[in-house]
């Protein structure tokens, strides 16, 4: 019992000490803001475009803009260093085109491949004035693929195109690296614009592309890489410190 009550004690001691120790410590804000960014394919850091050949049968996908938007949260960590997380849904868009080259076909079409993903990101500040910083993070995503998705293109007669993007895992990772500019303000925020590339660390989907004419079918399969840059414009929150004095009481007392 008197070994339990020291030990209490012990305790007790170093919680309270700790906590008079962090209370004198310098504490860094955190801020919670939201961006929008348009996403562009390149071939800098990945293949936009894939050709698929199978015998007579043809499949071109080419990567377009897409468009990426959520919330994010910047937790300082020292006044040079902070951490960035949030959420994002991404909306890659692909333009596909197809043809057998013995019937003279060909047809196009579009697909469109939702993500949503998280970033966890080291964040690095260089002052450049009383208002303007620059910052540089690099981190990874955590991504996942809710769906997989399909078109049917029917070029006439008796003609049948098929383009499925299947995820052949809901989750993955991408490499995350960002550079930007923001200008603060203690009252209406901070605004921010920057770029960033993301790598995935594995192919975002398998296309499976199948031509159908009568009963012969024609089946071609690829993997697509996802890799894009993009313009990123976030905002975030000012911090609001109420004024006067604060309600402690419950509505009962």
């Amino acid at each position: 019992m008197n070994r339990l009550l020291l030990l209490v004690f012990l305790l007790s001691s170093i919680y309270s000490f700790s906590q008079k120790k962090s209370s004198k410590r310098e504490r860094f804000p955190s801020y919670f803001g939201i961006q929008v960014r348009p996403v562009f394919p390149t071939r800098f850091i990945g293949e936009p475009i894939t050709t698929l050949n199978s015998n007579e049968f043809s499949t071109t996908i080419t990567q377009k803009i897409g468009y990426s938007f959520g919330g994010t949260v910047r937790a300082g960590l020292t006044r040079l260093l902070a951490f960035e997380t949030g959420i994002n849904f991404t909306q890659r868009q692909f333009g596909v085109s197809m043809s057998v080259v013995d019937s003279n076909v060909s047809a196009t079409n579009d697909l469109t491949f939702i993500c949503y993903d998280i970033p966890l990101n080291g964040l690095v500040y260089v002052q450049l004035s009383k208002q303007f910083y620059m910052n540089a993070s690099l981190g990874a995503a955590l991504t996942f693929k809710p769906t997989d998705v399909g078109i049917i293109t029917l070029p006439g007669g008796a003609f049948t195109f098929t383009h499925t993007g299947y995820a052949q895992r809901k989750g993955g990772i991408d490499l995350n690296a960002n550079f930007g500019f923001e200008f603060r303000t203690e009252e209406k925020g901070f605004f921010y614009l920057g770029g960033s590339a993301r790598v995935p660390f594995a192919p975002v989907f398998e296309l499976i592309a199948q031509y159908k004419y009568e009963g012969y079918k024609n089946t071609v399969r690829g993997n697509i890489d996802g890799s894009f840059l993009s313009i990123d414009f976030k905002y975030f929150f000012p911090i609001i410190n109420n004024k006067g004095q604060q309600f402690q009481n419950g509505p009962i007392e």
